[in-house]
């Protein structure tokens, strides 16, 4: 895909540096040579990319305003300008990683049983920058699965028009002729700007009966994390934001799917190496939490965390782990916790359900299987995962079965 790429410029004597020499010999061009110029990259790029003039056009739009540059430069020249401030980037050309898995808000004409589902996964680029990307699907009744066809394009949402983060809180858009399944969702902000990792997403039921997407996803700038949120309600806007509160501080955060007792819940992994149970009467304000669950078995004596939202069964609530045993070998678990009372483990699994064996172990990180959540599908778990941090697997693990291995 095309992505446009920071050149620092001084916004006080934009003349000066890089940016302004560019856009001067740009601009000295004549006509002529500059459609020339023009052409030559239409005809290495144009036909690799999706709608490459609208994305050059707006990447002038931005520059323009950021250096306030005067009127009067032809369409053939804004086109030019922002090709010198854009490029191809292959957005998973490193890896493909850590799935999660959601019902997709359109359920229409489908068969009984079906269901149409929305994953996302975390793409890692050059620069080993993580952004979020999106696949559609369906779920047939038993143990089918079928991807929707990956689009030929992919473009990234983008801030609306001149728009500029306001603070903490943005909101992106994705094009509106564009699909989910080809839409990407890139770091913005300072605090992101090296990778939005291990989205975990989940569909939130609000108490008025308004229903919203919701992902948890941990936010990189190279030497600092940070746990955001991820919030839409159509997949075609989306509101990030940073969790507010000292639990922020760490990543691997899981929100249950609905408040209870009158609080919102959330598993977090405060100090890196046990799960905790946080409560808050507010959706983006999370302070400490009480210990849930210690690493206990051989395979997760390391550490221990979540592998997605909970997901609510009539028997309680079911929390996927992962554990990290010797070797920083990866493994999924799970536990059962209380409905009314989520403190209370009512089971555990003592062996885990899923690790890395035979040709699954090689990849970009050996050893590891690991998702960012999994859907109930009638009487099966689907859960889709993450191998050696390289490539995307499926399951689907009966849920009686599941339940019967917890001690």
């Amino acid at each position: 895909m095309v992505r446009p790429f920071h050149i620092p410029f001084d916004p006080d004597n934009p003349s000066k540096g890089r940016v302004g020499r560019i856009i001067e010999q740009v601009l000295a061009l004549d006509e002529r040579a500059a459609e020339r110029e023009l052409e030559a990259v239409l005809r290495d790029f144009e036909a690799r990319h999706w709608q490459t003039r609208s994305v050059f056009n707006q990447r002038y739009d931005q520059i323009a305003h950021a250096l306030a540059l005067n009127g009067g430069i032809s369409p053939i020249k804004h086109q030019l300008i922002g090709a010198y401030f854009c490029h191809e980037y292959s957005y998973a050309a490193a890896a493909l990683m850590n799935p999660s898995i959601v019902r997709h808000p359109d359920q229409s004409g489908l068969s009984k049983g079906s269901q149409r589902i929305i994953m996302s996964l975390r793409a890692v680029g050059e620069g080993h920058i993580s952004s979020i990307a999106f696949r559609e699907g369906i779920l047939s009744p038993g143990s089918l699965f079928a991807l929707a066809p990956e689009p030929p394009f992919a473009t990234a949402a983008m801030l609306r028009g001149h728009t500029q983060p306001v603070g903490e809180i943005i909101e992106i858009h994705r094009d509106k002729d564009s699909t989910i399944s080809g839409t990407l969702i890139f770091p913005i902000t300072s605090a992101q700007s090296n990778g939005l990792e291990d989205l975990r997403l989940l569909e939130f039921d609000h108490d008025d009966g308004r229903r919203e997407w919701i992902g948890t996803y941990t936010a990189y700038d190279g030497r600092h994390i940070r746990s955001e949120f991820l919030r839409t309600e159509d997949f075609r806007s989306f509101r990030m934001q940073p969790i507010r509160g000292s639990a922020g501080r760490n990543k691997g955060m899981a929100l249950f799917p609905r408040k209870i007792s009158g609080q919102y819940m959330m598993i977090g992994r405060q100090d890196g190496e046990n799960l905790f149970l946080i409560k808050s009467g507010e959706i983006d304000e999370w302070s400490e939490g009480e210990l849930l669950l210690a690493p206990k078995y051989p395979w997760e004596l390391v550490q221990i965390g979540n592998c997605g939202a909970p997901i609510e069964l009539d028997e309680g609530w079911l929390v996927l782990t992962h554990g990290v045993g010797a070797m920083r070998k990866y493994s999924i678990g799970a536990i059962l916790l209380d409905k009314d009372d989520p403190s209370r483990i009512i089971g555990r699994t003592v062996h885990p359900l899923l690790t890395a064996a035979d040709e699954d172990r090689e990849g970009y990180v050996p050893n590891v299987v690991y998702t960012c959540g999994a859907i109930r599908h009638g009487d099966l778990l689907f859960m889709p995962y993450g191998v050696a941090d390289s490539s995307v697997a499926f399951c689907f693990v009966p849920i009686a079965s599941l339940l019967k291995a917890m001690s």
